[in-house]
This record gives structure tokens, C-alpha cells and sequence, in this order.
């Protein structure tokens, strides 16, 4: 199988720079970090894809038996990273992609030399020693609202998770990228980030590591950051002066400058 058609691969950036692999989060695409792009490709090899079921991937190649996992998804990136014959590359993940970036990077260490996490969360669900942002019954009430009507919970919650309600066409960009995923894609990618639990996997980073946060985000609040980078002593954590789940889009300047910042640390 093509990989690179399969998975919608563009490149963009300098062909001898250092490389990044952009990843994008759950109801997204490539297109949502294209704000962030140009900054960051005229220094470095900018990589963007589409994960099977997303964007303009071929959807044949989706099953739901591997999509049911994050371990899915993280193939879908070691194959990507294999098909460009990538090395020790610069994995930028955004929300469950930044968990994925974890997992991708546990199974082949030598493609991914560094993380950048932005609005991660390793786990959604509240427990006795953790704030994720939800109880329990939070998410099963969000995943039955999304199976019951994925148009109706995608006009609601998009706007949610971006935040930013004074700029109303970011919240209906989301929206739209939401709507444009296949209603059954969507509900088992949905059940897979919200489920997932990737807590005990922190421990496996040794690469150097940016854990980027908003200073107020609805679903990652900062508790989780705080997490994170207490979990991964490589890592760095950086606060956003900016609002929701999406700063490559509300915020893109700030983003790109504490990427390239980071980025810069690492030469």
C-alpha cells in the first residue's frame, strides 16, 4: 500500500532542514495547522497527514478493529515515518496525538528524537489523585449524545473545545471539520480518546520534550499539563497566554514562537 496516499502525506519546507511530523486531533485534519505552517517551514521540513479516516485519507484502509485503540493510530505514524525514511524527527502532536507521539515514539525510537504536546491530556477521566476534566459520567454522556446525533453533539461541542466565543468562525471552522468526518469514523475515534488511559506510558519518554498548554482550555485544564510534564523529567512546559483546545488556530502566533523556541533548544 501507498503510504504516503493512504495517509494523505504533504511536505512542505526545506529539503535539508531538520524534520516535523504534525499530527492532528480527534475530528480534525492537516488543514487545521496550516496557520502554524509557514512560520515553522522556513526553518524546518514541515510532514502533515491525515490519520486513516480523517481528511482526505483513504478511507477504505480504515478498520475499526485497529482504530479502536491509540496503538492504531501511532502505526498509522511509525508507517508514515517509515515510508519517508525519517530519522530521530520532531513529533508534534495535537490532543490524543500527543499521546499518540508517545506510543509511536515507545515503538520506534529511532524515527522520533523529540515531543512537542500541545493541549495534551493522557487521560480525560477524573480519579481519586488525578484532574482530568471529567467524571466518568461526563464522557458517557458525551460519547451517548455523539452516538445519537454525531451532527447535533458536533455543532455543540466544537464551539466548546475551541473556546475564543468572541471569534465565532473559529468555532464553526471546527465544527465543519467535525461534520465532514464519517459519522461511524467518528464515533469509534471518539470513544478511543475519551477512554483512553495513557497515563503509565509518561514513563517511557526520555526524548526531550514541550508539553505546550492554554492558560484556560475546557478540555485539557491545567492540571493536566502540570501532569504531564511532572510525569516526563525531559520535559518543558509552556503556558499559552490564549483561550481553548486549539491554539495552532486561535493562537498560531504564540504557538509557532514556543515551537520554535523549543526547537531552537534542541540545536
Amino acid at each position: 500500500m501507498d503510504i504516503r496516499r493512504r495517509n494523505n502525506v504533504t511536505v512542505t519546507g526545506p529539503a535539508d532542514a531538520p524534520v516535523l511530523v504534525l499530527a492532528h486531533g480527534f475530528g480534525c485534519d492537516q488543514n487545521l495547522w496550516r496557520l502554524a505552517v509557514p512560520a515553522l517551514a522556513a526553518r524546518y521540513r514541515v510532514v502533515l497527514f491525515d490519520y486513516v479516516g480523517s481528511g482526505g485519507s483513504d478511507l477504505s484502509a480504515w478498520s475499526q478493529e485497529r482504530y479502536s485503540s491509540l496503538d492504531g493510530y501511532a502505526q498509522d505514524v511509525v508507517e508514515v515515518c517509515d515510508a519517508l525514511d525519517l530519522e530521530r524527527a520532531v513529533f508534534v502532536g495535537h490532543s490524543v496525538s500527543a499521546m499518540v507521539g508517545v506510543l509511536a515514539a515507545q515503538a520506534a525510537p529511532e524515527r522520533i528524537g523529540a515531543l512537542v504536546m500541545v493541549t495534551p491530556s493522557p487521560c480525560y477521566i477524573d480519579d481519586d489523585t488525578y484532574r482530568g476534566g471529567f467524571t466518568a459520567e461526563d464522557i458517557d454522556e458525551l460519547l451517548a449524545a455523539l452516538e445519537s446525533n454525531y451532527l447535533g453533539w458536533s455543532s455543540a461541542m466544537a464551539p466548546v473545545i475551541m473556546g475564543n466565543p468572541e471569534r465565532p468562525e473559529l468555532g464553526q471552522e471546527l465544527t465543519n471539520s467535525f461534520c465532514a468526518t464519517d459519522p461511524d469514523i467518528a464515533r469509534v475515534f471518539a470513544r478511543t480518546t475519551f477512554l483512553s488511559d495513557s497515563r503509565d506510558d509518561l514513563k517511557s519518554v526520555t526524548v526531550p520534550t514541550l508539553v505546550l498548554e492554554c492558560a484556560q482550555d475546557a478540555i485539557a485544564p491545567r492540571e493536566v499539563g502540570a501532569y504531564v510534564h511532572a510525569a516526563i523529567p525531559t520535559s518543558r512546559l509552556v503556558t499559552l497566554d490564549a483561550t481553548g483546545h486549539c491554539p495552532q488556530l486561535s493562537a498560531p502566533e504564540a504557538t509557532t514562537e514556543a515551537i520554535l523556541d523549543f526547537l531552537q533548544s534542541l540545536a
